[in-house]
């Protein structure tokens, strides 16, 4: 599925198949004796082994994660045999890597995995759940990858444990996989999970959607989730005019709002598995948001596909020019859904809108990287692990941000100068390559701007200078369309150039590397330094900066002392202006919100369903 393969999309869809291949096939099985301890006991079987050496392998990626993971360190115990139960020779020529020989055409693998980590990535498992993700949790062998899968889920005994997956349902606990890709790409929940799901006609399918979420919130709270996902599920679907046809006609959320679980939201072809420690209860919308963003996903990337992902490697690093777009703008529209369904309101919205753009707007990054450069950092940012410190306050800016803010300038734009929107693009990008799973490039992205648009000249520029480039529009009259206004939110309020210090006996210790643009990086500080005094006052607390601040006015020079590598030290600081920037509603600062603003605002941000 991912993988766009000739032989893999035969197996997928049912078409006619080499007859080696169709010969060959992958068994698994899986169970969870000692789950108090978080183990699981796997079983893979591979038939008709072609090759005198099978080389088993272990993932290093995820679908919708970019980086190296390593998933081999939570495997041991492994044991290989023969089909009489033979144990096998075995060598590894590298971390992720068992090499099979004498197998005469049948390999069996056992091994024990280790998995503690409940997130979208890796796998959890415990006394009240198995929350598999099949990268982290299952091996594979090369000369398989067109292979059908089947997967045995053994419920522990004693347990009441149901299966939320987008395998395909077969007999009893099983399940299987067309292929290698579309079994890597199907995250899967044992638990004794609630269970909803409705059906939507349309083409001529019934399709149905599914949550199945496990948690410790009441029946009444997981219904009330429910009806609200319903509305998220019916204003996307009305962004795009209809639904993706989901392999086999379904489409599941397996959330697990559960102590243990680690907050992530993550795409897939036809489910979405979004983990959260936040209970129900107090973070319904914040859990929604997630909700939002990944559904959203289920258009935008899992079908509208930069052709650089394709196929994903679950071996190397997957970097891609396109994030921004296709996590960028999907965050967009991730906001932009809450309030098409009334979870947010239009001021809610609007203090979201400002924070993105403080982020964007007041971060050096663009000085370094233009936007699609920010997407390719993918593999060093996207749930990454790095000991060493590094510089990406000043270098980076998230490609979900910068590309969710790139979305909002080129919607106010479609809208103001071609009666266009967003929604027409992204419908277009849907006919001409989602539909049809077609995967994009760049020029093709561009292409169907000006088709859009009709202004060739325009989709160039914008291709040149805010996608190649770091150009971005004057936001406040974008926005002023709307009756939002974008303002100073501390005109005249004086700065130090950094917030995060942690205040002690000592002074203030700067706890995050400074940014090139603010006062403190241009007085020599930096990450670890503690400032000891500031203009001859001590700093102990927050207090005491206030009560240097509240004498001074931005564009003062102020003497300072810190402690670095054990030596005090002076400098000067020359303050800034507090840089906040906030969106507030016209009604709300006593301006006039004329009919006008009224009705692009409910044209914007309004229900395109009905609610």
């Amino acid at each position: 599925m991912r993988n766009k393969l000739p032989g893999l999309l035969a197996l997928a869809f049912g078409l006619a198949v080499h007859p080696l291949l169709a010969q060959q096939k992958v068994t698994y099985s899986l169970s969870f004796p000692n789950y108090v301890h978080h183990e699981a006991q796997v079983q893979v079987q591979f038939d008709d082994v072609k090759s005198d050496t099978l080389k088993v392998l272990m993932p290093r990626t995820s679908p919708g994660r970019y980086a190296i993971h390593e998933f081999a360190k939570n495997v041991y115990n492994v044991k290989v045999t023969d089909a009489q139960g033979r144990e096998l020779p075995v060598s590894r020529p590298a971390t992720n890597e068992w090499d099979v020989t004498g197998h005469h055409g049948t390999v069996t693998l056992h091994y024990t995995l280790f998995g503690d980590h409940a997130d979208g990535t890796y796998a959890g498992i415990d006394e009240t759940h198995a929350h598999l993700n099949m990268p982290a949790t299952l091996m594979y062998a090369k000369g398989f990858e067109a292979a059908p899968a089947q997967v045995t889920f053994n419920i522990p005994q004693g347990k009441n444990w149901k299966i939320a997956t987008q395998l395909k349902p077969e007999q009893g606990t099983t399940y299987s996989a067309p292929n290698f890709q579309y079994l890597m790409d199907s995250p899967t929940e044992l638990s004794d999970f609630d269970l909803a799901e409705w059906t939507v006609q349309e083409n001529g399918k019934i399709k149905t959607i599914q949550v199945a979420m496990h948690h410790l919130d009441s029946k009444e709270l997981f219904e009330q989730y429910v009806a609200q996902v319903k509305k998220i599920v019916a204003e996307e679907r009305a962004v795009f005019g209809e639904l993706p046809d989901y392999d086999y006609d379904r489409y599941t959320f397996i959330a697990c709002y559960m102590p243990q679980a680690v907050s992530d939201g993550m795409e897939h072809r036809n489910s979405t598995m979004i983990p959260s420690s936040r209970p129900l209860a107090k973070f319904r919308d914040a859990l929604l948001n997630t909700v939002a963003h990944e559904y959203f996903h289920s258009w935008n990337v899992e079908r509208i596909r930069p052709k650089t992902l394709e196929p994903f490697n679950f071996q190397e690093a997957n970097m891609s020019e396109s994030l921004w777009l296709a996590e960028g703008f999907t965050n967009y529209y991730g906001d932009l859904m809450m309030v098409r369904t009334g979870l947010f309101d239009t001021k809610a919205y609007a203090e979201n809108l400002a924070g993105d753009l403080n982020y964007v707007l007041l971060s050096p990054g663009r000085q370094y990287n233009a936007l699609i450069e920010m997407s390719r950092q993918a593999p060093f940012v996207d749930a990454a692990r790095s000991v060493d410190p590094v510089n990406r306050q000043n270098t980076f800016i998230s490609y979900y941000i910068y590309g969710s803010v790139t979305g909002l300038a080129l919607d106010m734009t479609l809208r103001q100068q071609y009666s266009k929107t967003l929604d027409d693009y992204m419908q277009a990008l849907w006919r001409k390559y989602g539909k049809p799973e077609k995967a994009y490039t760049l020029p093709d992205l561009e292409q169907t701007l000006a088709e859009v648009t009709g202004d060739k000249a325009f989709a160039t520029s914008f291709f040149k200078n805010t996608v190649n480039g770091t150009y971005l529009p004057d936001y406040a009259p974008l926005l002023a369309k709307a009756g939002l206004e974008l303002r100073k939110a501390n005109t005249g309020t004086p700065y130090l150039g950094t917030s995060a210090l942690k205040f002690s006996k000592e002074g203030a210790e700067i706890m995050q590397g400074t940014l090139v643009t603010a006062a403190a990086y241009k007085a020599g500080l930096d990450r670890s330094d503690v400032i000891l005094t500031l203009d001859g006052r001590k700093l102990r607390s927050e207090k005491d900066l206030k009560k240097v601040l509240d004498k001074h006015k931005p564009g003062d020079e102020v003497p300072l002392t810190y402690r670095r590598l054990g030596q005090a030290r002076t400098a000067t600081l020359t303050l800034d202006e507090e840089p906040e920037l906030e969106v507030v509603l016209y009604e709300s600062t006593g301006k006039q919100l004329t009919p006008e603003m009224e009705k692009y605002r409910q044209a914007w941000l309004g229900s395109a369903v009905g609610h």
